[in-house]
């Protein structure tokens, strides 16, 4: 595997390659012949970038055909264009291009996340004439060090380009394909072929479905009034407010908190059952028998707890989402909505028949939250979902949880007898290498959700300074980035919360006519490291009450209750005050 960047500018353009194989470093500045031979003798290994799939990979193809790459850079960069729109020619070039960029944050903002040095070039891109060779050298720095930072990211994500090639692999693809998004592999496994329709609300209700007591939310669906995506229907279901639209249903008790016996409820595999089972597959795979069979092939290797069984499942998990997308071989409007629509009522049909046994705290899509009393109301409520298993030939799973901290459908917390826990939402996730954003606020919550310790506690006991970062990152629409009134020439700021009044705030600019704009989230004084800070001892000047201060009011976002004092060791105790049942 070869790892590269490359910069380019209106009069110099160089490489960094850095081949994983030999443990070599190709370092190219203007030299075509020498980058045409580097080609050569490696056009059969897979080529990875950052963003390489939108901008590398037609750099290097442009300076293989003898096309001007700062051209094709202005095309991408400054016209805002596809790569690929700029010359046909490209497809004569083979380039097994593997793009590791798969989030929208830039490289700058993982290598932050990750405490990484994230200082960048003084060399301004659009720097008219040749560059020095000072220059040079200070440009071949800063690129070597991303193309390290590069295969740091992919190390952190091996699970991505594994994914990747076990769908090549098991569907026998040729390695061309390793470039192509998991959606796309998925159309060309399928077999599909684009065409047109012009009937995406043409919508068929599921004659499996037993509603009364909700058959208005049904009738909504029917009228051809609502068949537009703008529009939704929010009614109370079991107590609960609920949003009905045209991408999913979501509803919640916002800032809840409970303490007993709490039951998880989800659907087995949801959407590529409902496809399979009700025929709502995209009509552009003319062999929908292929996608049951994935489907069965899944199940079996998974029962057998065999690892094989993942690309079967990406394959399967990433058809819904190709179905609407105009841009995708499967995209097929009708039978998403069919899909979307069917899964909604089925589940509402699900809740009408539970809801005398239970109180409903959220249903999300393809799952819910019922709080019961006894183990005889599970029993109960088993019983009669058995009967709607059977009619709608769709399966459920069931979980048990006791204790549940709830801000809201999307971003909750749920505790299980073992003291293990499951989360969703910004402020609880689990935090990896690559998102470490204020990762202390996030510790200090998941704390005192799980464990009971104060948020104070965790932040003031806290010495490793990585935990603190904030980072931030000026996008292109600004020109640049500030410190109080000086402007930097960096556009990624790695940020701490700072007691010195010495110290200034961060903020963007757009134009010289327009105010400085704050970075949100970020404290009024704080000191920038951009450098690399793992290991780095934490200065006295750290404010740790802003961390404790954003923290106190994540925990008011949740439970609806300011939090004063530290968290009392006694759980129940504190909950008798954030019930609202």
């Amino acid at each position: 595997m070869l790892f590269y960047d490359f910069e380019v500018y209106p009069h110099d353009w160089l490489v960094v390659i850095m081949d994983t194989d030999t443990k070599s470093t190709h370092v190219i500045v203007n030299d075509r012949e020498q980058l045409i031979n580097l080609y050569n003798a490696n056009k059969n290994s897979i080529w990875c970038g950052y963003n390489s799939r939108h901008y590398d990979q037609y750099i290097l193809k442009g300076i293989l055909l003898g096309m001007d790459p700062y051209d094709i850079s202005k095309h991408i960069i400054q016209d805002h264009q596809g790569g690929w729109s700029y010359s046909n020619d490209f497809k004569k070039i083979q380039l097994y291009n593997y793009d590791i960029m798969t989030t929208f944050h830039g490289l700058k903002q993982l290598e932050g996340f990750m405490g990484n040095d994230i200082r960048e070039t003084t060399v301004a891109f659009d720097t008219n004439r040749k560059l020095t060779p000072e220059e040079i050298d200070e440009v071949i720095f800063y690129c070597k060090h991303d193309v390290e930072q590069t295969m740091e990211v992919f190390m952190n994500r091996t699970e991505e380009f594994t994914s990747q090639m076990s769908l090549i692999k098991t569907f026998n693809l040729p390695l061309q394909y390793i470039g192509k998004t998991k959606p796309q592999l998925s159309a060309i496994i399928l077999g599909a072929s684009r065409r047109e329709y012009n009937d995406e609300f043409d919508i068929t209700i599921p004659d499996t479905l037993k509603i009364k007591k909700y058959q208005y939310i049904v009738d909504w669906y029917k009228n051809p009034e609502n068949r537009n995506y703008e529009k939704s229907l929010e009614t109370e279901v079991a107590g609960v407010p609920h949003i009905f639209a045209w991408g999913g249903v979501h509803g919640a008790i916002e800032k809840y908190s409970g303490k007993g016996l709490f039951i998880n409820c989800d659907v087995t595999s949801l959407y590529p059952s409902i496809m399979i089972e009700y025929g709502y597959l995209s009509r552009n795979v003319s062999q929908p028998q292929k996608y049951a069979e994935i489907k069965r092939t899944r199940l079996k290797l998974k029962k057998e707890k065999n690892p094989m069984q993942a690309p079967y499942k990406i394959v399967l998990n990433s058809t819904y989402g190709a179905m609407k997308d105009k841009y995708n071989q499967l995209y097929d409007p009708l039978m998403a909505n069919n899909v979307c629509i069917t899964g909604q009522l089925l589940l509402l049909d699900l809740i009408e028949h539970i809801e005398p046994y239970c109180k409903l705290i959220q249903s999300n899509t393809d799952g819910l939250f019922l709080k019961v009393n006894s183990e005889d109301d599970i029993k109960i409520i088993q019983g009669v979902a058995h009967e709607w298993e059977i009619r709608t030939r769709l399966n459920l799973e069931w979980d048990t949880f006791s204790k549940i901290f709830q801000k809201d459908v999307n971003n909750y917390v749920v505790i299980h007898e073992d003291g293990s826990y499951e989360s969703k939402g910004a402020y609880v996730k689990k935090l990896s290498a690559l998102d470490n954003d204020l990762p202390i606020v996030n510790t200090a919550l998941i704390n005192y959700f799980t464990k009971g310790i104060s948020v104070q506690e965790t932040i003031n006991n806290c010495n490793d300074l990585l935990q603190f970062q904030k980072v931030v990152k000026a996008s292109s629409k600004y020109k640049c980035a500030m410190y109080g009134d000086t402007i930097l020439n960096e556009r990624c700021l790695r940020v701490f919360a700072s007691r010195s009044r010495n110290d200034k705030g961060v903020y963007k600019l757009k134009s010289e006519d327009k105010n400085p704009e704050k970075f949100a989230g970020t404290p009024e004084r704080c000191f920038i490291l951009n450098g690399d800070i793992k290991g780095i001892t934490i200065p006295r000047k750290l404010d740790r009450d802003w961390y404790i201060k954003v923290a106190k009011k994540r925990l008011k976002d949740f439970t609806g209750i300011e939090v004063a004092a530290p968290h009392p060791r006694d759980f129940s105790h504190e909950l008798g005050a954030t019930y609202v049942e």
